[in-house]
């Protein structure tokens, strides 16, 4: 059988494969490695959007796609009957975790500010100090998953209070129902999104949703983009009610006369939560395990249901 990745390291990142596993390299859909007949496997190129989905169309053999983003959406929907969809769940813990926490610290600080006035080379203490903290503030995390719970732990030493939020309340965890989201918001200094896209989630974060956020409170997008409507989100934050720090936007890339890029109350990154040196080794592990379990004919893990 064939597997196909889009990395040529990945190969070393793999482990040791059973020999009936042939491994090749399909970086570019335009320049296939070898004719499409028995590829079982295949891992589409990071970040992939739904363009690269036109693939699964020619591929006969393919039985399971991995995908190497936490998130889904541009899958769910298009993949043929009888092939498997695995997301690539606990390989940007570390990385999605480790951006929300610098993304709340810099904008609480006022990073941001203070980046702007070396570049203009003023010393700038009485513009932003005393500036705000982290210790003492209610965190609220929407998405529960292993982000959320990454999240959760290295927020901790911070000594800020939290609050999880999932599809469902599970009382046993102390974690909330997102139905719950309207008596939340209000006690929340920081909300952080973690929940990936799907019909459910999408155009979460509306007026009505924004509205009930208290005044001076941060909201964090590392979810999807479209989890947000971005009129919404750019009418609240032209008021300076609230702040926001952003690794995802909708539209990606934000064209260059958007307005968010001049608000002084919005901090921006370019969707890189999960783009880290780290992030092949351990993507490729999992890739490696997926692989050996499919060729044992055990159930892999991750797989993508309802979206999630």
């Amino acid at each position: 059988m064939k597997v196909w990745i889009p990395h040529e390291t990945g190969h070393a990142l793999l482990g040791e494969l059973p020999p009936e596993v042939t491994v090749e390299t399909m970086d570019d859909p335009a320049r296939l490695p070898s004719p499409v007949t028995d590829v079982r496997f295949w891992v589409p190129p990071f970040l992939a959007g739904v363009d690269a989905t036109a693939l699964l169309h020619e591929l006969p053999d393919l039985a399971l796609v991995q995908l190497l983003s936490a998130g889904a959406d541009a899958w769910v929907g298009r993949v043929p009957p009888g092939v498997t969809l695995c997301d690539a769940r606990g390989v940007h813990d570390p990385s999605t975790a480790e951006w929300v926490v610098a993304a709340i610290l810099s904008q609480l600080r006022s990073f941001p500010a203070l980046a702007r006035a070396q570049a203009q080379r003023r010393w700038a203490y009485d513009e932003v100090a005393p500036t705000d903290e982290l210790a003492g503030k209610r965190v609220l995390i929407i998405g529960a998953g292993s982000i959320g719970t990454a999240l959760r732990d290295r927020l901790t030493p911070f000594e800020v209070e939290f609050t999880l939020v999932a599809r469902t309340a599970r009382p046993e965890q102390q974690v909330h129902g997102v139905v719950e989201l309207p008596r939340l918001l209000p006690q929340a200094d920081v909300v952080v999104l973690l929940v990936p896209l799907t019909e459910q989630t999408r155009g979460l974060v509306d007026e009505q949703f924004l509205a009930a956020m208290r005044d001076g409170a941060l909201l964090v997008n590392a979810a999807r983009g479209p989890v947000a409507r971005t009129d919404a989100l750019v009418a609240e934050l032209a008021t300076g009610r609230i702040s926001a720090a952003l690794d995802v936007t909708d539209p990606e890339p934000l064209p260059a006369d958007h307005p968010l890029w001049e608000m002084p109350n919005v901090l921006m990154t370019p969707h890189v939560a999960g783009s880290v040196r780290g992030l092949l080794p351990r993507a490729y592990r999992l890739v490696g395990q997926q692989i050996r379990r499919f060729v044992a004919g055990e159930p892999p893990r991750n797989v993508v249901v309802d979206g999630y």
